[in-house]
């Protein structure tokens, strides 16, 4: 699941060098905005709902994995 995730990202960003670790604001430089696009292909991806309270605890892609995984998402 994890590289379907850094797919999505790298797919909605255009930056490369994506990895568990990546912070989504202080390393890609993304605002609110851009993650709220890449949460929405990633509710559609894995068919889940990801609620707003969730989307604040979201720093890095490791911590999109671990929510996805919560929410009972699969590849």
């Amino acid at each position: 699941m994890l590289e379907k995730i850094i797919a999505i990202i790298i797919a909605e960003t255009g930056q490369p060098g994506v990895s568990a670790q990546t912070d989504l604001v202080r390393d890609l430089q993304l605002n609110s905005f851009d993650i709220v696009n890449i949460i929405a292909a990633l509710e559609e991806t894995f068919d889940v709902e990801i609620n707003v309270r969730e989307i604040r605890k979201i720093r890095n892609v490791k911590d999109i994995l671990t929510t996805l995984t919560r929410l009972g998402a699969h590849d």
